[in-house]
């Protein structure tokens, strides 16, 4: 490859890391956002998160498109290839990261004016571990750290015991009483979409080690 072409191709591969990187960061607020919006019952902020999920959609497509591009006019090198790669699957997860975020504030909507169930502890230490999770994912994306990717599952069980925990209590709650079924149900559903997003967050570090190293792992 010639110089001036791989100096344009290394532009374009920290452009598509950027755009990638800033992707992560609107789907995190997201998720912050919608847990906000349902401790303090916020209903304009939850619908705010609603509305912002078409940004990170749109950043999605812009993605996809520029890795399509470069693959047909860069002729790009077997890392760079992994690059684009790993960016395409990136985003898919940071795209149902956004997804889960807009339910969760749905779920806010949906709950308008009732008293909660339950407090909510566990539901807000769940985001704070999972929003945790995917910065230090994107962060081992942007610095090409493995290491710092390896480090996710021992987190991604901590959010799953929690969800277990929040689906027991709230189980606990409508065998009290039945009528709260319907709300016990929404917030079951909350811990599950963290554990998602938990989840994605994982995914992405895979994909970090697949992109440095170029070796298909489970880290959990």
């Amino acid at each position: 490859m010639k110089l001036e072409t791989r100096r344009k191709l290394s532009e374009e591969l920290e452009d598509l890391k950027s755009k990638t990187i800033k992707m992560s960061s609107l789907a995190a607020a997201a998720v912050e956002r919608a847990v906000r919006s349902l401790a303090r019952r916020n209903v304009g902020l939850a619908k705010r998160v609603i509305k912002e999920d078409d940004k990170i959609d749109a950043l999605e497509l812009e993605i996809e498109n520029k890795c399509m591009h470069l693959i047909a006019l860069q002729q790009p090198m077997a890392k760079d290839l992994r690059i684009i790669g790993s960016c395409l699957k990136i985003i898919t997860d940071l795209e149902r990261v956004g997804d889960r975020a807009a339910d969760i504030a749905n779920i806010t909507v949906e709950l308008a004016g009732r008293p909660l169930v339950k407090p909510l502890v566990d539901i807000p230490r769940m985001a704070e571990l999972a929003v945790g999770m995917l910065r230090d994912a994107m962060r081992a994306f942007k610095e090409e750290n493995s290491l710092l990717a390896w480090g996710l599952g021992e987190r991604d069980d901590e959010v799953d015991r929690l969800a277990h925990q929040v689906t027991r209590e709230l189980f606990s709650y409508l065998v009290e009483d039945p009528r709260k079924t319907s709300d016990a149900f929404r917030l079951m559903l909350v811990a599950s979409f963290l554990e998602r997003i938990a989840d994605h967050a994982t995914n992405i570090g895979e994909r970090v080690i697949y992109m440095e190293r170029g070796e298909r792992v489970k880290i959990n």
